[in-house]
């Protein structure tokens, strides 16, 4: 085998900032990615097979396995070498993945798997691999990070929270060392230098909004000026050049886990660094702009859109405002401050609530992310909203933000030189991934055979009863002494679940945004005899669950969804979490009528039409809840697809606009 792998080589990465520049599409070839996308979702492409690459790093980890560990290290010096010299040549590939192999096992006593040495090549080809829950990502992705990294490119492994980037870089830092790789980690709270020592490691493990706003800090820094002559001679004239003062070493190769996440779900929202201003006589405006707003009566004063997040008030709702804030004087006598004032006072009281969108911990707003369940404690939201609930909850005010660099996920992952990533779930959007990223797709086997047992949906009318529908689903498990996860959407249900389940003498454990310290030791019981976890979508992606030895017998564990979440992908990887590895495990949803998606996308009107329809009884029959879950998911994917369209059209029309008036973000 001597073809080469397509992946950049070794020599493109040695300037000072190396990153790929934004690529600005016309019309035609946008429409053009959007087809080709298109047709990559709706028709099997059938992959290349790696059959041939995946018998040749076993052939030669065979023959490794006598050999010592010097020897092993010596054959380490000359790869490394020799992928500086020549690039990723499918022969050097096949020798960096069998050390990597038997290194491995040596050093963790796990010995990659043919699906994962599969799922390897993917990603070093630059592809998302698409592999079961359980199937062992996180090992898979040491093969192209350490073999990018033997080769002189700096590797990024990128994931979705610091609890996986702490855990993933410990477990594997004896195999990384064992090859003469650095590792580096970066978490929150660490300060500037702390970073930068990081970032010089051959393999840095982050997350995605760590190293975006470590990127804007650069960009900041940088102010458009990334010529490496102009860096290099800067050090002639200045103490302290910009050059060192740069945290990252550019943007060469990521390796994305949990890809549909991080690239799909996380781009709807624009990343922004902000100066935080002093609080000053903004305080009483807020507190004013709320009490106008408590006032005013939905549907008369305001409409809201839920899709949306947007309230608009009426013409009616226009003249109250104007009659009550006219003895307020100062800005309340301008009618657009006005309006955009008590409007964002009635997105604060109606659209944002508290356990669903943030917490109030030691009187602070934190914000609570939809799709991981966690708290982001380094963010805010924009344009007054943050000071506005911070008003509603009575929490001491912080200053408005002063928006100083922003860019969307979209355009900061498309400057890599090479991206990479793996998922459970890319099936349902090959076709983005492909129009945004130019980012393929390979779906890999599993190791071993699913057992997973899909069990029917239950689909209430009324949300009481599908609370009563769980607790008893709960208890009959309970007595068979099978462990269950329940998967509830928000910080509040979940605690609404679990007095249900207390009510019931169910002894049980929770996982949210307030408990997300506990999560290693919660997730590690999850798979008890009788162990029953209430989680938040913490518990959907990079979690684990093993099950106790006598669990197999009795069915495995079950996951019980109460829920049906805006896009299908985040369903799936919660139901991932049964049927790991071949174990047995079983899966099912039950929801109601009155849950948020259903009311959002469907409207109250057509949700009160089908219960009137069905009569008396409790239950939705089958058919009908299969096609109401198919059109409300399908409404809310379609709706987030075009939110992120926008927003990436928006972000790049203002890059344009900044890069005219002299900045670079």
């Amino acid at each position: 085998m001597n073809t080469q792998v397509s992946l950049l080589r070794p020599g493109v990465v040695t300037g000072q900032y190396p990153q790929r520049p934004d690529a600005r599409y016309g019309w035609l070839d946008t429409m053009a990615a959007r087809l080709t996308g298109f047709l990559r979702q709706h028709i099997r492409w059938r992959a290349l097979s790696s059959d041939n690459f995946v018998s040749a790093v076993i052939a030669l980890d065979q023959s490794m396995r006598a050999e010592t560990e010097e020897a092993l290290r010596d054959r380490v010096i000359t790869l490394r070498q020799s992928l500086y010299a020549k690039g990723f040549e499918i022969d050097l590939v096949v020798e960096s993945f069998a050390i990597i192999r038997e290194m491995s096992y040596r050093k963790l006593g796990m010995r990659h798997h043919d699906v994962q040495l599969a799922g390897g090549f993917a990603m070093l080809s630059g592809k998302v691999a698409e592999m079961e829950t359980g199937e062992g990502k996180t090992l898979t992705a040491l093969l192209p990070a350490c073999t990018a990294a033997l080769a002189g490119v700096p590797v990024h492994v990128i994931t979705v929270n610091d609890f996986l980037v702490a855990r993933d870089a410990s477990e594997l830092s004896p195999v990384y060392e064992s090859l003469g790789l650095s590792v580096g980690v970066i978490a929150e709270g660490m300060d500037l230098s702390e970073r930068r020592v990081a970032y010089r490691c051959d393999v840095t493990y982050c997350t995605n909004k760590q190293i975006a706003f470590d990127y804007l800090k650069d960009s900041l820094l940088l102010e458009q000026e990334s010529r490496p002559l102009h860096l290099q001679l800067e050090g002639l004239y200045r103490e302290n050049p910009r050059a060192e003062r740069l945290l990252m070493r550019g943007l060469c190769f990521a390796i994305v886990d949990e890809a549909d996440s991080v690239l799909i779900d996380e781009a709807r929202t624009p990343l922004v660094i902000s100066g935080q201003g002093e609080p000053g006589a903004e305080t009483e405006l807020y507190h004013q702009a709320l009490s106008v707003a408590r006032g005013l009566e939905p549907g008369v004063g305001f409409t809201i859109r839920n899709r949306e997040k947007q309230v608009e008030l009426t013409e009616v709702g226009r003249q109250q405002a104007r009659e009550e804030t006219s003895e307020f004087g100062g800005i309340w006598l301008g009618s657009k401050r006005r309006r955009e004032m008590i409007t964002q006072a009635l997105v604060a009281l109606h659209i944002y609530q508290l356990d669903i969108h943030y917490l109030v911990k030691d009187d602070a707003i934190m914000i609570i992310d939809e799709y991981t369940g966690r708290v982001m404690a380094d963010r805010s939201w924009e344009q007054g909203l943050h000071q506005m609930i911070e008003a509603k909850e009575n929490c001491p005010m912080t200053g408005r933000q002063e928006t100083l660099a922003r860019i969307s996920y979209q355009r900061f992952f498309r400057r890599y030189l090479q991206l990479a990533g793996m998922t459970g779930t890319a099936q349902e959007i090959t076709g983005e991934l492909w129009s945004v990223y130019h980012l393929d797709v390979q779906r890999v086997a599993t190791h071993r055979p699913l057992r997973r047992i899909q069990l029917e949906d239950q689909h209430y009318l009324s949300e009481d009863d599908k609370w009563i529908a769980i607790v008893a689903v709960v208890k009959r498990l309970f007595d068979e002494e099978r462990p269950v996860l329940l998967g509830t959407r928000t910080v509040a249900d979940s605690e609404r679940l679990s007095a249900l389940l207390a009510d019931a003498g169910l002894h049980h454990v929770v996982l949210n945004a307030r408990q997300d310290a506990e999560e290693a030791t919660v997730i590690a019981q999850a798979g008890g005899r009788a162990k029953i976890t209430v989680a938040t979508n913490m518990a959907g992606r990079g979690t684990d669950i093993r099950l106790e030895g006598t669990v197999t017998e009795l069915g495995g564990l079950h996951v019980l969804a109460t829920c049906f979440h805006e896009a299908r992908r985040i369903d799936r990887q919660l139901f991932g979490r049964s049927g790991r590895q071949g174990d047995p495990g079983s899966f099912q949803t039950i929801v109601s009528l009155d849950d948020e998606i259903f009311t959002h996308y469907l409207g109250t009107t057509l949700v009160g039409l089908i219960k009137r329809i069905n009569g008396g009884r409790r239950q939705v029959p089958q058919g009908i809840s299969k096609t109401l879950r198919y059109f409300v998911q399908w409404r809310a994917e379609l709706h987030h697809r075009r939110v992120r369209r926008e927003l990436m059209k928006m972000d790049d029309n203002l890059g344009d606009i900044l890069a005219f008036s002299g900045r670079s973000e």
